[in-house]
């Protein structure tokens, strides 16, 4: 595989390269263009849909009665559509490795762009650790006796075991070498564990409402006894956004496009609507398999695998395990492409060390940001799942973070439809529709915020997980001030070619102290 070197025509609509460039100080070699639109939706639906939606239905159906759990998660998957509005605008204007961390940095500046990619690398590297546990988990609870062996100490009320925890490593180990090979098998992969869940819940779905022991009348009532729709919807929408945590790792990749990246907002779409029917679907399964107030009265560790294997029996486990797999796989493919994309990203930014901007000779990909989150990901099996669970809750603040950067970059790039024309605008700049839509956006975001960081709400982050992002913010000031002295030595001119392969557009140049200080330093990137 050969690695592109062109700039590409980065403030355009389309995939057509502009003029070859030789990488060098002011543009770093860029990444091959392999990604197929099939495998580009893939990665926004695997990473979206993960070991979630199939061991907690019992959980949402308890919080929410069947029809408030399913409406809550449609309505959530609404919502981050309106979110999608401005990312499929900047992954058009801005197809670059990187994302977020590209669209802060024409929006608002470097310092921005870091800490937005300081929060994206935590929040990406967690999920892949999180879906690692989640696969030692699934064959925890399949074969007890064999995983259950060698007890090693007790975290926070969970054993770990020797055998667990091999299986996370394993499956650290084999995607980080998937993805050090190339993007291609990565997302060949990513493409056909996607299809074989989809079957898989189609399958399960299927099978329960054509059984003959199903009832329709086993999801009633729609909504618990006590609990008004409205506040019964409400408390799916607000752990929703988080079900949906993946779709973003489309613009990361934007750079590895084989079509147009104006195709990224249909494929994004898509793969948000396919995950939100995914949800109700295993919701929909549950509720009918059995009364859904008895199932969710028990003291089940897993209530899904009750429902569905008291009345499929051993087909109904084996779809489950087959979907759980698929889910796990796809999150753990989806999140090392994006967090090594961001780290990429900000290597050759030189907002961490120039070391994360080198391709693999052969391969052509990130590897060192590969390794980097693998290596991180090999220790956290170790402390247990309940401890690494603290640490992904708050990795959703982060996650956040770039929703409402990309909003606010959208709202800043757009002006109303009847605007004059100005010299370098983008192409569909001038939208009203699309200005107010990228303004809801960052409401939107602004508000999940507010539900996982406010007293009271429903989805409100524990003491631990608290405690977690504040030592990640304070570790992110630290380093930032560490990098200072050579990010002086840049401009933003400098840095904006570094990452976007070109100049930004004109009306949006950012002076920031730091550039001031560089203007006129003639030393070398």
């Amino acid at each position: 595989m050969k690695a592109t070197t062109e700039t590409g025509n980065v403030a355009g609509s389309g995939a057509s390269a502009g003029p070859a460039a030789t990488p060098g100080p002011d543009q770093p070699e860029r990444l091959a263009k392999t990604l197929k639109p099939s495998w580009v939706w893939a990665i926004a639906l695997g990473s979206a849909v993960g070991w979630g939606a199939f061991i907690l239905p019992t959980d949402w159906i308890a919080a929410a009665g069947p029809v408030g759990a399913m409406s809550g998660f449609l309505i959530g998957g609404g919502l981050m559509v309106l979110i999608a509005v401005s990312y499929g605008f900047l992954i058009r204007s801005f197809p670059v490795s990187g994302g977020e961390l590209a669209f802060a940095l024409v929006g608002f500046g470097r310092t921005h762009a870091f800490f937005c990619g300081w929060f994206l690398t935590l929040g990406y590297t967690c999920i892949v650790a999180l879906n690692a546990s989640a696969l030692a988990l699934l064959f925890r609870k399949l074969l007890p006796g064999v995983v259950q062996q060698g007890y090693l100490y007790t975290i926070a009320g969970y054993d770990v075991y020797m055998v667990e925890v091999l299986i996370s490593i394993t499956a650290l180990a084999v995607f980080a070498y998937l993805n050090i090979r190339g993007t291609a098998l990565s997302g060949r992969v990513q493409f056909i564990a996607c299809i074989i869940m989809l079957i898989a819940v189609a399958c399960i779905l299927a099978a329960v409402l054509v059984h003959p022991d199903s009832l329709v009348s086993n999801a009633a009532p729609a909504f618990p006894e006590g609990v008004s729709p409205l506040t019964a919807i409400l408390a799916i929408v607000a752990i929703a956004p988080w079900a949906y945590i993946g779709f973003d790792n489309v613009p990361q990749a934007a750079e590895e496009f084989d079509f147009p990246p104006s195709k990224a907002m249909k494929l994004i779409v898509l793969a948000l609507l396919a995950a939100a029917l995914l949800y109700a679907a295993m919701i929909a399964a549950v509720a009918v398999a059995e009364p859904w107030e008895q199932l969710v009265s028990g003291q089940s560790a897993w209530g899904t695998a009750d429902a569905v294997t008291g009345l499929l029996g051993g087909v109904g486990m084996l779809l489950l395990a087959i979907g759980i797999t698929m889910g796990v796989t796809t999150g753990l493919n989806g999140f090392y492409v994006s967090a090594s994309r961001i780290l990429l990203a900000m290597g050759r930014a030189q907002m961490v060390p120039q070391v994360f901007a080198k391709l693999h000779p052969k391969h052509k990909t990130p590897y060192v940001g590969i390794l980097f989150v693998g290596a991180f990901c090999l220790v956290t099996p170790w402390f247990g799942r309940a401890a690494l669970e603290w640490v992904v809750n708050m990795s959703a603040v982060g996650v956040t973070v770039a929703y409402l950067y990309t909003c606010l970059c959208a709202f800043k790039l757009f002006r109303s439809s009847g605007s004059a024309p100005r010299p370098g605008d983008l192409e569909g700049t001038r939208s009203t529709t699309k200005k107010v839509l990228s303004m809801v956006g960052a409401v939107i975001s602004v508000s999940f915020m507010a539900l996982l960081l406010l007293p009271g709400s429903p989805a409100m982050l524990g003491p631990e997980s608290m405690t977690a992002l504040l030592i990640w913010i304070v570790v992110g000031v630290v380093f930032f001030l560490l990098r200072r002295k050579h990010n002086r030595t840049l401009t933003n001119e400098q840095v904006d070619l570094l990452v976007l392969g070109k100049p930004r557009p004109e009306g949006f140049a950012i002076k920031d102290k730091n550039a001031q200080r560089a203007q006129g330093d003639t030393t070398s990137v």
